[in-house]
């Protein structure tokens, strides 16, 4: 996803980075750098609003459990296929 505006960092890059941004597990400069994104395109809020959203239901239903670590990691490598794919979508249909 791209709002077609240039940013400092691309949308797709910002968007691949949302859960590492919301359960502060990136660096602290990536976070300001994504921060700074998300107050200055609202397609990505938007997307970010959704993804927050999805993390306080999953907290919400599973309480204090933690994921098993191989579940996690499957879901980071499927997630970012996702967004590889939309973005190569994207891309497939603006040519």
């Amino acid at each position: 996803m791209s709002c077609g505006e240039p940013h400092e960092t691309d949308c797709r890059e910002v968007l691949a980075e949302v859960y590492l941004y919301l359960d502060l597990e990136c660096a602290e400069e990536r976070r300001t750098l994504i921060r700074h994104h998300l107050d200055e395109c609202g397609p990505c809020l938007r997307e970010y609003g959704i993804e927050q959203e999805v993390k306080a239901l999953v907290a919400r239903c599973c309480g204090n459990e933690t994921a098993p670590e191989e579940l996690r990691q499957r879901l980071k490598v499927r997630l970012t296929e996702l967004v590889v794919f939309e973005t190569t979508e994207s891309r497939e249909l603006a040519d």
